[in-house]
């Protein structure tokens, strides 16, 4: 039974193809356990976001509870221009700071990885960001073309796409079947 009904991950439907040139990748850093309030005033203010979301399932008392809590906790990513989307997010009073995004490309694809990962239905890990470990890409099967790292965790591989621009990455159980060295 969930404890609240899941909330969307983004809004609109098609925000992974919004036109880069028009709507900037922009990072809210968010104030403590705010970020699904934050999605909802993004929301009615017309806000382009993604708030990547995992399922907990906790047991307490014989019962079984469902929530959905952020996969990057403290953030909110979002998209549009400096003068209207930006200045609505931080009008939410929700916000420690708005991070701008150099690397926009590398943001996109990044967050792009994590949303085909999620839309998968495999179980999503929150992971520490990665220093060490080979670069490896997906060779065959449905994920197919993404990158990340291998890590050895509890005897089980597990491939890290990480977030760079926060330092942030989620881990999914993989063969290592799959594998091949990531061109650099």
């Amino acid at each position: 039974m969930p404890i609240l009904k899941r909330e969307p991950d983004l809004f609109p439907d098609d925000f992974f193809d919004l036109p880069a040139d028009e709507w900037r990748w922009w990072v809210a850093h968010l104030r403590s356990r705010q970020e699904k309030l934050a999605a909802r005033e993004a929301g009615a203010r017309g806000v382009p976001f993604y708030l990547p979301q995992r399922e907990q399932v906790l047991r307490t008392g014989g019962r079984r509870r469902v929530s959905h809590l952020p996969l990057f906790p403290g953030y909110l990513f979002f998209r549009g221009s400096a003068e209207r989307e930006r200045l609505e997010v931080l009008r939410t009073n929700l916000c420690v700071r708005i991070l701008e995004v150099v690397d926009q490309g590398a943001l996109a694809h990044d967050l792009g990885q994590v949303h085909r990962l999620q839309r998968s239905g495999l179980v999503l890990v929150p992971h520490p960001e990665i220093t060490v470990g080979d670069d490896v890409r997906i060779s065959d099967g449905p994920f197919r073309g993404l990158t990340g790292k291998v890590v050895q965790e509890k005897g089980a591989e597990r491939l890290v796409v990480s977030v760079r621009f926060i330092h942030r990455a989620v881990a999914v159980e993989l063969h290592r079947e799959a594998l091949v060295p990531a061109a650099r």
